[in-house]
């Protein structure tokens, strides 16, 4: 039986590696206070405790795209996961100083979803 939409799968594991290398490079220069977030306001949370949270997600979402390209369970689960909390959590800092960046990651975060929900369904019904 034939699978609908295993390149979409792998074109949502790309960008889901993606995502987790940026989000990585972000949770490290979020912990270190460099001044890529000088002009950030947190409200909710202070930019140690943010920076920690995005770099596990990005962690992650690396480990649900390496899992992608076998074609595991796992890395459908994960990947979905990690690309809900991502695309959350790029909606949570619309607010600071890169508001366009975070729509971008939120919409790479969406097209990952969309690749990985349709995948696995059989080409006729």
């Amino acid at each position: 039986m034939e699978v609908r939409g295993e390149a979409r799968a792998m074109f949502a594991a790309i960008l889901l590696l993606i995502a987790g290398v940026l989000n990585v490079i972000y949770g490290i220069g979020a912990i270190s206070n460099g001044t890529f977030f000088s002009h950030s306001q947190y409200v909710v949370f202070s930019l140690g405790f943010w920076g920690w949270m995005t770099l596990l997600l990005g962690l992650v979402q690396l480990t649900g795209g390496y899992s992608l390209f076998s074609g595991g369970t796992y890395g459908r689960t994960i990947g979905i996961i990690g690309a809900s909390v991502g695309a959350v959590e790029a909606l949570l800092s619309v607010g600071g100083s890169y508001p366009f960046w975070s729509l971008g990651i939120f919409a790479l975060c969406l097209i990952v979803l969309h690749g990985l929900i349709v995948y696995g369904e059989p080409l006729e019904r």
